[in-house]
């Protein structure tokens, strides 16, 4: 179902555009299509003077799991911001240790503090850091909207259950060319 309307509090959320994780080999979407679509959408939700929030990941949750996680130390600058996004002082800056971009830090928080009553995501990857904060977003009660040409994966499969079965449950999808007309 295409994205109808934003709130007018909308906020933009661009999940680990990182430089360790940009680099990945992500799929079917190209990471410099994602971060090319993200920074337009930046600019965009700057424009109207709408907040945009920068996350990116530094750690991982603590518990067991069968896949094995990556070992070693990442270099120096694994998490830093993909430059294309041209990160602005008035941006919220949110360094999350989880999936989501809710648990464990200020982010709902600072998005009540603006009156943000509706959110747009797009990142990497879409069914680990996008949809956790799409979830926990639908959870708190914020419309959400994904832009689904915003978002990639490390797998394909895992990418179109999101699009197809998750996403529609937690919101509304939509290109980020039609999100950006939305805005008028």
């Amino acid at each position: 179902m295409p994205a109808t309307t934003l709130d007018a509090t909308s906020a933009l959320i661009l999940v680990d555009l990182q430089r360790g994780i940009a680099g990945l080999p992500c799929v079917p979407v190209p990471a410099a299509e994602v971060i090319g679509r993200g920074a337009r959408l930046a600019a965009a939700f700057r424009a109207r003077r709408l907040p945009v929030v920068l996350v990116n990941v530094t750690g991982g949750a603590p518990g067991r799991t069968q896949s094995p996680r990556p070992g070693g130390t990442p270099p120096a600058d694994w998490a830093e911001l993909v430059p294309e996004l041209d990160r602005q002082d008035g941006d919220i800056l949110v360094t999350k240790q989880q999936w989501g971009a809710f648990h464990g830090t200020n982010l709902d928080l600072e998005l009540r503090r603006r009156g943000v009553t509706h959110v747009v995501l797009a990142g990497i990857a879409t069914s680990i850091g996008v949809e956790s904060t799409a979830r926990a977003a639908h959870e708190h009660g914020y419309h959400v909207t994904i832009a689904t040409d915003a978002v990639t994966d490390l797998d394909p499969e895992a990418h179109r259950n999101s699009l197809e079965r998750i996403f529609p449950r937690l919101g509304e999808t939509d290109t980020a060319e039609a999100i950006r007309a939305l805005l008028g």
